[in-house]
């Protein structure tokens, strides 16, 4: 009898949770109008039966049904609110930290002293450092093969590209150890003019024995106006045509790209965004997963197998970006720094927020995207505003900010690699910077609203990296108007001891004596880019394209204003603070002890400076010595094995 009562109940439950999950699957349907491509009659009867079946269910199930979306929206709330909690408590323990400047280690006189915030960034640095390894390791351990079923939307993004730059970034493409018929390369010229030819040429070269559909588009997605169209149409007799409600160029465009393997189109100019809202609006749906990369970009034949393995390790991965490295290093000094911070940018900072399932940056280079994702914030990601502007830069920053906002985890290996081309004179590498400063600060915006839907780290990261550079602007002004002489030499050489300790455990986790040079980036960060920093944000409305077309010579010299008043700043305060310390008697104990640090600390920088530069000097050589023999020896062989002795 018991038996028989517990198989009873067992039945009425899974028959009330299959009368509940009826109901969702119903509402749903009716909500989205899918699969029945939302006609009237459908609609109607979808409801009907929605209506139907809620009808059956008990009042418990009906109540429950109700309080489950308001528990969650509830849930949210909380969530949220705890988040924003955290939030000002780590903005307030920094700010604690770096206003009562409480001194924990102090030599006699107070001359030399190691604060409570220097603690705390070095913390920090180091909390970081060990998730990156911890994820290192995972990434590692990863074992499980790729399916080889995903189709993939390879997209590339160009712009008067260098033709050496394209020619080897589409020969890397066609080396991609990734079936072909699972593979559809759609290159986007952004420009349609005879200039601009030589792009589709190079594309119809290179892809010739794959049939390519090359189509060039007087217009974009964007640029088409129908009523000026159907005006022009209208003839004598005032017919207008019937067929410009749409771009027609638009329908053979989309059929080309659904019809053919390997397309390359070029359409009216119109910035990066709109070349790769093409490339992503004329794919739909018909793809698993969208790659993106730009036209200088040369990818490891291992790149896309390698994220693709990390997308189909979890459904919650909504995208995966890669190994980012230097084309150019050995271009000038400014592209072998680059190289230098890349690999810290990377396999520190996004390895440490892929260990919390938060990147904040998938790289346009490399990146990979859940398709039927992309597709859902497509418009919005494409209509972003900001401050009543339509935004034009910072498009890989919103993309992976998008895909956040819905909840998806955002991932980075190490294992999938490209080279890509960095500015290598300072100008052009100082605008670049000044962009990505902008769409940085604008997006910091965004992603605070959803804090909430991720790990707490990605709170606490945000609000670290985002008020660092306020502090030490602040400290460095305060220390050369109001400090003594040895106080700004104790800041510049700590900002060469913090930089020689970040660039020796990079020495230890990359394996290469070469990262000890990243200690010479300190000087770059405090000359160039914290100025500049200030006038993306004083200018973030202002917007252009990614790095300014390789053929053209770079004209825009005000990013350099702000470094000019920045040196006008710190050099008068030097003076002020030497004119100041003229005035004192320095025969007392404490200024008698202060002239020996001086000397002392004086010495230790000017000799670290000089061994650095000479390292340096030799290294480069020894560089470019092993890279034009590696060349000779190289150039009928792999191309991609060219740069591994780095």
């Amino acid at each position: 009898m018991k038996e028989n009562e517990k198989k009873k109940d067992s039945k009425r439950k899974s028959d009330r949770q299959e009368r509940t999950q009826q109901v969702i699957n119903v509402s749903r349907c009716a909500r989205e109008q899918r699969p029945h491509g939302g006609r009237p009659e459908t609609r109607v009867r979808t409801l009907s039966i929605y209506s139907q079946v809620k009808s059956s269910l008990t009042f418990d199930e009906k109540r429950n049904m109700e309080i489950k979306p308001l528990l969650r929206r509830l849930g949210t709330v909380v969530r949220a609110f705890f988040t924003f909690l955290f939030a000002l408590v780590v903005l307030g323990v920094v700010m604690w930290a770096y206003i009562s400047g409480i001194p924990i280690i102090s030599s006699p006189y107070g001359i030399i002293s190691f604060g409570f915030y220097g603690l705390l960034l070095s913390l920090h640095l180091l909390i970081q450092s060990i998730f990156a390894f911890v994820e290192h390791r995972r990434m590692r351990a990863r074992r499980k093969p790729c399916s080889y079923t995903k189709t993939i939307g390879f997209t590339i993004s160009a712009y008067q590209e260098d033709p050496e730059y394209l020619r080897e970034c589409l020969q890397s493409i066609r080396a991609l150890q990734y079936p072909a018929e699972l593979l559809r390369i759609i290159m986007v010229v952004d420009g349609n003019s005879e200039d601009d030819r030589y792009m589709m040429e190079m594309f119809r070269e290179v892809f010739a024995d794959q049939d390519p559909g090359c189509y060039v588009w007087r217009n974009n997605y964007h640029t088409w106006d129908a009523k000026a169209q159907q005006g022009q149409a209208a003839g004598p007799w005032g017919d207008a045509g019937l067929g410009f409600e749409e771009d027609p160029q638009r329908r053979e465009v989309e059929e080309l790209i659904s019809s053919k393997r390997c397309v390359c189109i070029m359409q009216k100019w119109g910035g990066k965004r709109e070349v790769m809202y093409t490339a992503f609006k004329a794919l739909g749906p018909s793809v698993d997963y969208i790659q993106v990369c730009d036209s200088d970009t040369k990818l490891d034949p291992l790149a896309t197998v390698e994220l693709v393995k990390v997308l189909e390790s979890n459904p919650k991965y909504g995208a995966v970006g890669g190994d980012v490295m230097i084309l150019n290093l050995k271009d000038s000094y400014i592209s072998f720094m680059s190289s230098l911070r890349y690999w810290m940018a990377f396999n520190i900072e996004r390895s440490c927020q892929s260990f919390f399932d938060c990147v904040s940056c998938i790289s346009g280079p490399l990146g990979l995207y859940r398709n039927d994702l992309l597709q859902q914030f497509l418009e919005d990601w494409y209509n972003q505003k900001f401050l009543g502007t339509h935004c034009t830069f910072g498009d890989d920053r919103h993309l992976t900010n998008r895909m956040l906002s819905i909840g998806y985890a955002t991932k980075y290996t190490a294992r999938s690699k490209c080279y890509t081309e960095t500015p290598a004179q300072f100008l052009r590498w100082l605008n670049q910077q000044t962009r990505w400063t902008k769409s940085y600060f604008r997006e910091w915006l965004y992603n605070a609203m959803w804090w909430h839907k991720h790990h707490l780290w990605m709170t606490y990261e945000s609000i670290v990296s985002g008020v660092f550079p306020f502090f030490v602007t602040a400290t460095i002004i305060r220390l050369f108007w109001t400090g003594t002489l040895w106080d700004v030499l104790w800041v510049l050489c700590c900002i060469q001891l913090i930089g020689l300790i970040k660039a020796a455990y990079a020495c230890i986790l990359r394996g290469k004596v070469v990262m000890v040079f990243m200690s010479l980036y300190s000087a770059l960060y405090m000359t160039s880019l914290l100025p500049a920093k200030y006038f993306a944000i004083l200018t973030m409305n202002k917007s252009s394209w990614g790095t300014s077309g390789r053929r053209k010579i770079v004209g825009n010299y005000i990013p350099l204003l702000p470094l000019s008043v920045w040196a006008a700043i710190l050099l008068s305060g030097l003076g002020y603070t030497i004119y100041r310390e003229s005035q004192l008697d320095w025969t007392t104990a404490a200024k008698q002890e202060e002239i020996k640090f001086l000397i002392f600390g004086a010495m230790a920088y000017v000799s670290y400076w000089l061994i650095m530069c000479l390292l340096y000097w030799v290294w480069f050589r020894r560089l470019c010595r092993k890279r034009s023999q590696s060349y000779k020896v190289d150039h009928h062989h792999h191309h991609h094995h060219l740069i591994h002795f780095f």
